[in-house]
């Protein structure tokens, strides 16, 4: 069957969503297991968390790269790529001893993410259309944003009853059943009529920034603030960001393509994607808080986000519906109030006992209903603004903000959780960790606001231009 002729299907869509899912449900479950794997592989909390953080940088870094080779050597190839990607990720994690192991597993399912991310998107845009292309969307988000509230509870439930390795045995049984359900579908790919040499040195550059980023965030405490190692890393960081972006406005081949970002809905989509992507930084800080604060198990921890995993999964095809009665902007904006609406309640540490465990619900369920009812607006928004000819390369740089921002504000959260919590006050270092995150939400909101056009009603079939 040809990519002309070929339609998507429910094996498709269900083979993709257990790709998507072996980031967000395995790789990131490791939000919700940091005592376990802390006590059991007896690593400082400051490489924890680079560790924990280097999947979604790694992500983020190279999902661009990977977007435009999916363009061009094919999106089932990089899909399959990202798959064998994360068995070998995942393989290192379960034999993992120690930090090195660790880390490297951690960086391979990073770069299984980047290839899995852009490449599904795009055979979702190939192979549906119109309000199959919506509901598909949907299922993807199901396995994106909904595998987020998957991770915590999952993941806790995983750790706490047969032991954290199990998480990544789990996530290699998925990557073996997403190969199998996709095996069949014709390639697509974009026909390259002229030869365009990459541009590597972009790459350097921002790979050089960021990782200068993350290092002064999450060991800039360690290293000192004011030593020579954090200073000179500053340096770098802010002389590589000015020559990326001298370099990159000044090329038509350029890592980065700009030019995708004259689209006025594409820019809101991706930004505010970014912006609300940090927030996850929440789950980081509120389930280590109820862990060491209050005496939570891994499992308890993750039941109290049970509301978060109910209303994401839910709200997610009902954030669909608005969508297609009134448009994104709506739905973006109300998602990302709930959201901040819902860290704000876990902020409340200073209140005791049971009173407090019933706002940490509560608080999840809101995170989940608002990150549900933004998910798939924003997503359709950044797909169906992109032209067709640069879907991979645009869904790499929407993902891209997805990983980045779950990358730093996860680095964040955890460091201004880490440098409170060692004076010994976790109360307070859980109130800032958390009101950082709602931070986050609130400039997202004010980017959809002023970035995102209104609409009104708009039609099924209008979607489809």
């Amino acid at each position: 069957m040809t990519t002309a002729t070929y339609k998507g299907t429910n094996k498709l869509i269900v083979g993709i969503v257990f790709g998507v899912i072996t980031f967000w449900l395995f790789a990131q479950s490791m939000v919700n297991i940091v005592p376990d794997v802390q006590s059991d592989l007896g690593i400082s909390s400051d490489l924890l968390s680079i560790a924990i953080s280097l999947t979604a940088l790694f992500s983020g870094i190279f999902i661009v790269v990977a977007g435009g080779m999916a363009d061009k050597f094919g999106r089932m190839k990089l899909t399959y790529l990202g798959l064998i990607l994360s068995i070998i990720g995942s393989l290192l994690l379960v034999i993992t001893q120690g930090a090195t192991l660790l880390i490297i597993g951690r960086i391979i399912q990073g770069l299984s993410a980047a290839c899995i991310m852009p490449a599904t998107l795009a055979l979702m845009k190939t192979y549906f259309e119109g309000a199959d292309r919506q509901r598909a969307l949907s299922y993807w988000s199901i396995g994106s944003w909904g595998g987020s509230g998957i991770c915590s509870f999952a993941g806790g439930a995983i750790a706490t009853y047969m032991g954290w390795r199990w998480i990544f045995i789990f996530s290699i049984a998925f990557s073996l059943l997403a190969m199998l359900l996709i095996k069949g579908t014709p390639e697509s790919k974009v026909v390259q009529t002229t030869k365009a040499k990459f541009d590597s040195f972009g790459l350097i550059l921002f790979v050089v920034a960021m990782v200068c980023l993350n290092l002064i965030i999450t060991r800039g405490a360690t290293f000192g603030w004011a030593s020579a190692t954090t200073i000179t890393m500053i340096v770098i960081f802010i002389l590589s960001t000015g020559l990326f972006f001298r370099v990159e406005l000044r090329q038509a081949n350029s890592f980065i393509d700009f030019s995708l970002f004259k689209n006025k809905s594409y820019t809101g989509a991706t930004l505010s994607n970014f912006l609300l992507n940090a927030a996850a930084g929440t789950l980081v800080v509120a389930n280590t808080y109820v862990q060491v604060g209050r005496g939570f198990t891994a499992f308890q921890s993750g039941l109290l986000s049970i509301g978060y995993l109910v209303c994401v999964l839910g709200m997610i095809r009902v954030g669909e519906k608005i969508l297609q009665r009134i448009g994104a902007r709506k739905p973006m904006i109300m998602g990302s109030s709930i959201t901040a609406i819902g860290i704000a309640l876990m902020a409340l540490t200073f209140i005791p006992g049971i009173l407090y465990t019933i706002l940490v619900f509560i608080g999840f369920a809101l995170f989940g209903v608002g990150l549900g009812m933004y998910a798939t607006p924003s997503t359709d928004t950044a797909v169906s603004n992109a032209p067709e000819d640069k879907v991979g390369v645009a869904s790499g740089i929407y993902k891209m903000a997805s990983s980045l921002g779950g990358s730093f504000g996860v680095a964040i959260s955890a460091t201004i959780y880490g440098v409170i919590a060692a004076s010994g006050n976790v109360d307070l270092a859980a109130l800032v960790g958390l009101l950082t995150n709602v931070a986050f939400c609130i400039v997202s909101l004010i980017a959809v606001i002023v970035t995102t056009p209104r609409a009104k009603k708009v039609l099924s079939a209008e979607l489809n231009q």
